[in-house]
């Protein structure tokens, strides 16, 4: 596998029901898609970077600043299929498909060049990166997604829930005694698998966690797991922009 070889997608909607306008708005002196495009396109891993929205704000303010970009249906229902029709309308094969959160203004080059070296193993399909847990509140949060990995650090299952139950001690040490995983939501994708994964239809975990990824492994993929040490500061509502800058400084 070559760098030649890896795209890097950024999805990028305008709706969204907690902060409309959120690829849009100003980071300091640039918008917050401009600042993950700039941080993707220092990634040595990527040999291009392209924007999917299905807004023509997004894509006219990405072609001013000098990006990549691609319009797609405003039918998506997610990330994930936004990327494969990105793919598919730029008319470039690529071997690996890299999703970068669009909300996630602080990405490290590292942390996207620590998911693609996972594809040196020829039987990864499917890639993901985690963080170990440190904190009993970040565990508790039900906002903050875990994975459970196997000895070979491939996921056995996501949950919004500490997961394991760890039976015969107190809730508040079990960080003490058992290593937890935050998942971090940037995957790659061989191109055969997001190809496949995209004409899944929704399944019961899925729909019990609110977890995209869990229709993957109830379908029989696996997702190897990277770990980083670079934590998610994602942007979900307007206050999250202060409370980055603060914790970036």
């Amino acid at each position: 596998m070559s760098a030649s070889s890896i795209l890097g997608i950024i999805p990028a909607r305008y709706n969204s029901s907690r902060f409309p306008g959120k690829p849009l708005a100003m980071i300091e002196n640039k918008s917050m898609i401009q600042r993950v495009y700039e941080q993707a396109k220092k990634s040595k891993s990527l040999s291009e970077v392209l924007v999917a929205t299905d807004d023509t704000r997004i894509y006219e303010h990405v072609q001013n600043f000098g990006g990549m970009v691609e319009m797609t249906s405003t039918d998506i229902t997610n990330g994930t299929q936004r990327c494969y029709e990105a793919y598919q309308k730029l008319g470039i094969h690529y071997d690996i498909i890299i999703n970068i959160q669009g909300d996630e203004p602080f990405i490290q080059p590292e942390q996207i060049g620590l998911l693609t070296e996972l594809f040196f193993e020829n039987e990864v399909t499917i890639a993901t990166l985690c963080k170990k847990i440190s904190k009993h509140e970040e565990l508790i949060n039900s906002n903050t997604v875990k994975v459970v990995r196997d000895l070979r650090d491939f996921a056995i299952y996501f949950s919004r829930s500490p997961v394991p139950y760890y039976r015969n001690k107190p809730e508040n040490e079990w960080l003490n005694v058992h290593s937890y995983y935050k998942h971090i939501g940037i995957y790659g994708y061989r191109t055969d698998a997001l190809a496949r994964v995209t004409k899944l239809k929704p399944s019961p975990l899925e729909l019990a966690e609110s977890l995209e990824q869990m229709r993957w492994l109830e379908n029989g993929f696996k997702i190897k797991t990277g770990e980083t040490e670079f934590d998610s500061r994602g942007i979900d509502n307007p206050e999250d922009i202060f409370e980055n800058l603060i914790k970036g400084k």
